[in-house]
C-alpha cells in the first residue's frame, strides 16, 4: 500500500466526462489499496473567465477580492470529482485550501505556502476515504483566502506530498512526460524516463512549460519523488524527476534543450567605465519589477563601455522607457533595442564531467550560419541569444548534434 498524491490540471478536468475519467483512474488505484490524495485545478479556461468577469466590474480589482473570486474555480472541480467517486461507491471528501489549512503569506494573487496542517487529511485517509483538495489556494494568518499564482496547483500537490510524507507525487497533465525538447519543433524528440531536479529546474526556468518552477523547487527541497504523466493515457510510466544520486548509470552529457521565443535585447552604448555603472543601469529596471536575464559588459575603451542585457519581450517597452528616462543621468551616448530575439539552452548534469560541450554547441550553430549574440552559462546549462528567425533551426540541429534523437543506451 502506497500513499500517493495525484494532481490533475485544467484540461484533465475540463468537462464532466473528463472528471468521470479522473474518478475512474482514482478509483482503480484506490481499489488496489493505495491511499489517495487528489489535487485539482479549475476547469480549463475557468480561471481566465473569472478574472475577465472581475475586470468587467473593476479594471483594477482589489487583489484580496480577486482571490475570493478566482479561488472558486477549484471548489467546483473538487465537489464534482467527489460526487463522481461516490457514484462509483468510493468514499470521498473534498477540502478547500482553507479547510486543509494550507497557510500562506498575505501576498494576494501570488502567495507562498508557509505551512500545511495534514491532520484532517490523515484522519480521512485512515478512514478509507479519497481526499480531494483544491489546488492553487490557501489562507493567510488572518483567514483571508489567497491564491498561489500561475501553476499554483502543481505547487499545492508537491507541498501536500511533502507535508504528509507521500511515497510519490504524480502530476497528470496533457503530455505523457518530459521530452528532450518540444516535439512540435523536433518530431524526433524523446520522452525521458528520468531527469534530475537540477535539470528540471533549469528546463522550467529556461522555457519548458511542463512543470511550474516553484513546484520543482519545492520537490527538490523536500526530496519529494515527482512523476509527470498523461491523464489521457491509461498506461505509461511518464518521467520520474529525482535526485542525481539515485541513478545507477552514467548521466548523458545533455538531457534536453529548452527555448524561449519571447526575448528582447537592450544595449546601452558609451556609458562611463566606472564602478557602480551596472547598478545605475539595472537598478531602475529592477525597481520596475522587470526581470533581467543575460548580461554582457564589453571591455572598456577610452573610459567608456557598452552594456547589454535581455528582458522578456512583454517588458521591452517598459525597460526602454525607463532607460531613456535615465540616459542623461548615467551618461550614456545611445540606447538601442531589438525585440526579435530568442534564447536556446542546452541542459545536462553530464556537462560537469565532459569538456568541449560549449565548443560543440557553438560549432553546430556556426555551421548553420546562426550568429550568437549573447551567452550565459551555469554548471549544467549553456544559453545563447540568437535572432528569433533561427530558433527552430537551432533547436533541431543541436538536438541532432548531441544525439538526443537516439534512444538511451
Amino acid at each position: 500500500m502506497a500513499l500517493i498524491v495525484q494532481k490533475y490540471g485544467g484540461t484533465s478536468v475540463g468537462n464532466p466526462e473528463r472528471i468521470k475519467n479522473v474518478a475512474r483512474r482514482v478509483a482503480k488505484s484506490h481499489a488496489k489499496g493505495d491511499q489517495m490524495v487528489i489535487v485539482l485545478s479549475a476547469m480549463s479556461g475557468e480561471t481566465n473567465r473569472l478574472i475577465a468577469l472581475a475586470k468587467e466590474i473593476s479594471p483594477n480589482p482589489s487583489p484580496r477580492e480577486l482571490d475570493v473570486v478566482i479561488s472558486t474555480g477549484e471548489q467546483v472541480t473538487i465537489g464534482l470529482l467527489c460526487m463522481a467517486l461516490e457514484e462509483m461507491g468510493v468514499k470521498a471528501r473534498s477540502y478547500t485550501g482553507g479547510q486543509v489549512r494550507i497557510l500562506t503569506d498575505d501576498s494576494f494573487t501570488k502567495a507562498r505556502i508557509l505551512d500545511i496542517d495534514g491532520e484532517n487529511i490523515r484522519r480521512d485517509l485512515d478512514g478509507g476515504a479519497v481526499v480531494v483538495v483544491a489546488g492553487f489556494q490557501g489562507v493567510d494568518e488572518a483567514g483571508n483566502i489567497t491564491t498561489l499564482g500561475r501553476g499554483g496547483s502543481d505547487t499545492t500537490g508537491v507541498a501536500l506530498a511533502a507535508a504528509i510524507k507521500a511515497d510519490e507525487c504524480q502530476i497528470y497533465t496533457d503530455v505523457d512526460g518530459v521530452y528532450t525538447t518540444d516535439p512540435r519543433v523536433v518530431p524526433e524528440a524523446r520522452k525521458l524516463d528520468t531527469i534530475t531536479f537540477e535539470e528540471m529546474l533549469e528546463m522550467a526556468s529556461l522555457g519548458s512549460k511542463v512543470l511550474q518552477i516553484r513546484s520543482v523547487e519545492f520537490a527538490g527541497k523536500y526530496k519529494v519523488k515527482l512523476r509527470v504523466l498523461s491523464s489521457f493515457q491509461e498506461e505509461g510510466e511518464g518521467t520520474l524527476i529525482t535526485v542525481e544520486e539515485d541513478k545507477n548509470m552514467e548521466q548523458p552529457i545533455i538531457s534536453g534543450i529548452a527555448f524561449n521565443r519571447d526575448e528582447a535585447k537592450i544595449t546601452v552604448l558609451g556609458v562611463p567605465d566606472k564602478p557602480g555603472i551596472a547598478y545605475q543601469i539595472l537598478g531602475p529596471v529592477a525597481d520596475a519589477n522587470v526581470d533581467v536575464d543575460m548580461i554582457i559588459q564589453n571591455v572598456g575603451h577610452d573610459g567608456t563601455t557598452d552594456f547589454s542585457f535581455t528582458v522578456n519581450r512583454p517588458d521591452y517597452d517598459k525597460a526602454m522607457k525607463i532607460l531613456e528616462g535615465v540616459q542623461s543621468h548615467i551618461g550614456a551616448r545611445q540606447i538601442q533595442g531589438d525585440r526579435t530575439m530568442a534564447k536556446v539552452s542546452i541542459v545536462g548534469v553530464g556537462m560537469r564531467s565532459h569538456p568541449g560541450v560549449a565548443s560543440r554547441m557553438f560549432r553546430t550553430l556556426a555551421e548553420e550560419g546562426i550568429n550568437i549574440q549573447m551567452i550565459s552559462t551555469s554548471e549544467i546549462k549553456i544559453s545563447v541569444a540568437i535572432d528569433e528567425k533561427y530558433l527552430e533551426l537551432a533547436v533541431r540541429v543541436l538536438h541532432r548534434a548531441f544525439g538526443l534523437d537516439q534512444a538511451a543506451a
